[in-house]
């Protein structure tokens, strides 16, 4: 096989402005050499002028529901759970590659329903279906009585393929955690308190301690992430003591936590933008909701520079496919992170590449550009460094995977 080799490339690694004049050099699904000098090409490789275009590392998407439908769901529970597992398998199947036709080359779950998650992951993986580095989700783990119990009492809990079990105890905990691990899960969502347009309040705790613990104790023991839906500071802190890999939302992310999150080096999916769009969609007939929504939304514009600042390991990600937000309008949160919240551009490409990829254990051959790195790589029309715009408002010109061009097309 011929080595494919990029010149004239704006090179952008998302930890600094971008380097003019570069020249990449891939051979099968790794790159070679990241260079100054175009003279590096050998007889028979392939070599394609880029002229000016961005080259970046592949994105991850790291709170991702696959079976969520978008379009077809009514704005009521179970979502991702509305059709027959065959028929939530091709829905996941399609918004994977939505995601990775948008530049998405890591996608990390956050619950899914009927085993599609490991499914699709070892479809992907035997070569069967073309899709992103996939870590499958399986279903929610909580109490019994829980926020989403109460909501949707028998479809969210059916036996053998719900979008949730419940569990009571430590012990019942550590055997859902072996179970979801027996079909393929490799990230166990907890559903650890309430909040986060969730009915209740943030410091209503679905698990106990020693409930918590467990999981996680019995997810790490198998090599596997461990995320919690956890909005309340008292559960945050916990949460992070006990060792847990994600924490999603985060909404009481003061000061204090900030501090212990950085120290720990414990992720975060903030998932703002769905709650901005969620306030926009309330005012239309709960002005006083709307209101308090947005309050937290204000709370979290003001703590992610902080958070950001103090090395906080901070994830994209958001809860597509619910009400008034589609898969596929990924960009959109790119746009909010920059535009509202007021964070740079390569603070956000960061989460996107260097974070992703450290998520998933893969910090050492995916996420940046250079020697020896597996040639995940997107090609960009425009420097997204200086306008987010030209990542979010449009796909990359194309998207390699491995070396090989998934979407997109090479220019000729």
């Amino acid at each position: 096989m011929s080595r494919l080799v990029l010149t004239n490339v704006n090179l952008l690694e998302g930890d600094a402005p971008a380097a003019s004049n570069r020249t990449i050099v891939i051979d099968g699904e790794r790159i070679v050499s990241v260079d100054t000098d175009s003279h590096v090409v050998e007889a028979g490789d392939r070599v394609v002028d880029l002229r000016g275009r961005t080259v970046m590392p592949g994105m991850a998407t790291c709170h991702y529901h696959s079976t969520y439908p978008s379009g077809t769901n009514k704005g009521f529970a179970p979502y991702g759970y509305e059709y027959p597992p065959g028929y939530q398998a091709l829905i996941a199947h399609r918004n994977l590659l939505t995601a990775l036709e948008q530049g998405y080359t890591i996608v990390v779950g956050a619950g899914a329903a009927c085993d599609v998650d490991p499914a699709i992951r070892q479809a992907i993986d035997d070569g069967f279906v073309q899709g992103p580095r996939f870590t499958p989700s399986g279903r929610e783990l909580s109490t019994t009585s829980h926020a989403n119990d109460l909501l949707a009492p028998w479809y969210w809990r059916l036996t053998s393929l719900g979008a949730a079990r419940n569990c009571d105890g430590p012990e019942a905990f550590t055997l859902a955690v072996r179970e979801e691990a027996k079909i393929g899960v490799k990230v166990i969502k907890l559903f650890v308190t309430r909040g986060h347009l969730v009915p209740g309040e943030n410091a209503q705790m679905e698990m106990t301690r020693e409930e918590l613990a467990a999981a996680i104790a019995a997810a790490h023991s198998r090599q596997i992430l461990v995320r919690g839906h956890i909005t309340g500071k008292e559960a945050i802190m916990s949460a992070i003591e006990l060792g847990i890999d994600i924490v999603d939302h985060c909404d009481e992310m003061d000061d204090e936590v900030i501090a212990a999150l950085a120290e720990t080096g414990t992720f975060v999916v903030p998932s703002v933008h769905y709650l901005k769009v969620v306030a926009q969609v309330t005012q239309e007939h709960d002005p006083a909701g709307a209101a308090e929504i947005q309050r937290g939304v204000q709370f979290m514009y003001d703590a992610l520079p902080k958070a950001e600042a103090a090395g906080v390991r901070l994830l994209l990600g958001d809860d597509y496919g619910g009400l008034r937000l589609r898969h596929g309008d990924y960009g959109a949160e790119l746009h909010t992170y920059v535009n509202d919240v007021g964070l740079s551009p390569l603070a956000v490409i960061k989460w996107a590449t260097r974070h992703g990829a450290e998520l998933i254990g893969r910090g050492d051959d995916l996420g940046a550009i250079e020697g020896g790195r597996i040639a995940d790589l997107l090609v960009v029309d425009g420097d997204p460094s200086i306008d987010i715009g030209t990542l979010a408002d449009q796909n990359p010109v194309a998207v390699l995977k491995g070396g090989a061009v998934v979407s997109g097309a090479l220019p000729a």
